[in-house]
């Protein structure tokens, strides 16, 4: 199988950063030469382009997990995207996301443990929105909105 056939097959299904399809390359034992020609024949066919994938990795997270901004970075960083194209995405994204999302995880959660005493809701709540990567400051005002809207 040709380096472009195996990164082809590869890319089937969902879309793959370059530094992926590089690493998947080298493990299948291609040369140095033979995957950085494939690699660019891939961009040129706009079939690889890490900004489109990481613009539709945020796109897609957002839409189906809310989640800070830190953890998209780090969710960004974890598939091996250039610093720069993750900073350019993170960017675009409104200001007012962080507590959008902040405040939809709360509600969320804030409604299922709605059998707990307040107490110990506010602290597991607390827990979700933290382990998302939101900030003490923006979950406990989520919480309190969360819990404003409620009564």
């Amino acid at each position: 199988m040709s380096p472009m056939d195996a990164a082809l097959s590869y890319l089937t299904g969902r879309m793959r950063t370059v530094r992926e399809v590089e690493d998947k390359l080298d493990d299948l034992q291609y040369g140095e030469s033979d995957i950085q020609a494939t690699v660019e024949r891939l961009q040129e066919l706009n079939l690889l382009n890490d900004e489109e994938y990481a613009l539709e990795f945020v796109r897609s997270r957002l839409a189906t997990k809310p989640v800070s901004r830190q953890k998209l970075y780090l969710d960004l960083r974890a598939h091996k995207l250039q610093e720069d194209i993750i900073q350019t995405v993170l960017d675009e994204l409104p200001t007012e996301t962080e507590a959008d999302n902040a405040l939809e995880v709360a509600k969320k959660f804030w409604r299922q443990m709605s059998a707990l005493e307040e107490p110990i809701r506010r602290e597991r709540v607390l827990r979700r929105l933290t382990s998302r990567g939101f900030s003490a400051e923006a979950s406990l005002a989520a919480i309190r909105e969360a819990a404003e809207e409620e009564n």
